[in-house]
């Protein structure tokens, strides 16, 4: 009976943000500047890159990170709006590479190649996941990708999930030239721990990516109203310059790349964004810009 009412309970708050987010979308929204997103081959399926784009205007989104799998899958996107898509390049040619990419030594003649084009403006996701994944310092794939982004001048973004921040600080203050995006706000990180890395590392921008009502169900930042809760809304106002806003274009969660159902993330898009926006109402209007586009505009040296 418990497990009912909480389920029941979690659907009327997706609700409640559901209208709240309806509602807010009949006003001229917040641009925002999304700074992850991806375009896979089973999003290819059911989004064409037209329709991609259609989107980014649906959901009032000015410029935007994508992330392709395979890496030639984002210069689509890049191909119809070049001042508008920044392309991260990807050693991932299908989900399976998300667990064994740390060691797979081929890719980097490609990346290489790839980059030296000038056609990627950054590097990742790259996912280093506790269990799974090794060292970054005992994988030649991470050692050289993070050569290659110092020696192009290009961010790479890492999805950190661990149950500490130590492999994190571990990872950004042996790189202290490199420029590092960490996805999802450190995943399941409490606001004490994200502020240790923030504190130890000037070089980490920190995207929320993900960090909504449907993804990250366990770890919320946000209440039913959609409000930061307090002590995600008082690190984030504290460190208002080290956060982005992030859709993560991936849909339904819990089937990600099944080889027999297409990921529809990209007419989420919307409704993902809206989460964010909803959160940033409540902050000071100087904080607000910031987090929508400003920092993002920083971190790629758009000014």
């Amino acid at each position: 009976m418990v497990a009912k009412e909480r389920r029941f309970s979690r659907g009327l708050s997706g609700l409640c943000l559901g209208l709240l987010f309806s509602i807010q979308a009949s006003a001229k929204p917040l641009p925002i500047f999304d700074v992850h997103t991806h375009y896979k081959w089973d999003q290819e399926e059911v989004t064409t890159p037209e329709q991609a784009i259609e989107m980014l205007d649906k959901a009032g989104v000015t410029h935007v990170v994508v992330i392709g799998t395979p890496a030639d899958n984002a210069l689509k996107l890049k191909k119809l709006a070049p001042e508008r898509v920044i392309t991260f390049w990807s050693p991932y040619r299908f989900s399976g590479d998300k667990m064994e990419w740390q060691f797979k030594k081929k890719s980097l003649e490609k990346a290489e190649r790839d980059l030296a084009t000038g056609q990627y403006q950054g590097i990742g996701e790259l996912h280093l996941l506790g269990g799974f994944s090794a060292k970054w310092n005992k994988s030649p794939v991470m050692i050289k990708l993070l050569e290659l982004g110092l020696k192009y001048d290009l961010p790479l973004m890492v999805h950190n999930e661990f149950s500490k921040n130590i492999p994190s600080i571990r990872l950004c203050r042996s790189n202290p030239d490199n420029r590092l995006l960490f996805a999802h706000a450190g995943a399941i990180l409490d606001p004490g721990e994200v502020a240790e890395i923030l504190e130890s590392c000037p070089n980490v921008m920190m995207d929320l990516a993900a960090r909504d009502p449907w993804r990250y169900v366990s770890h919320p930042i946000t209440d039913d109203e959609g409000r930061l809760l307090p002590e995600w809304e008082a690190l984030i106002t504290q460190y208002d310059n080290r956060f982005v806003i992030g859709s993560d274009t991936v849909w339904p969660v819990d089937r990600h790349s099944m080889w027999d159902e297409p990921d529809s993330g990209w007419q989420e898009l919307p409704r993902f964004i809206n989460f964010h926006r909803q959160w940033l109402s409540f902050l000071p209007e100087s904080t607000q810009i910031k987090l929508s586009t400003q920092n993002a505009e920083r971190f790629f040296r758009m000014y």
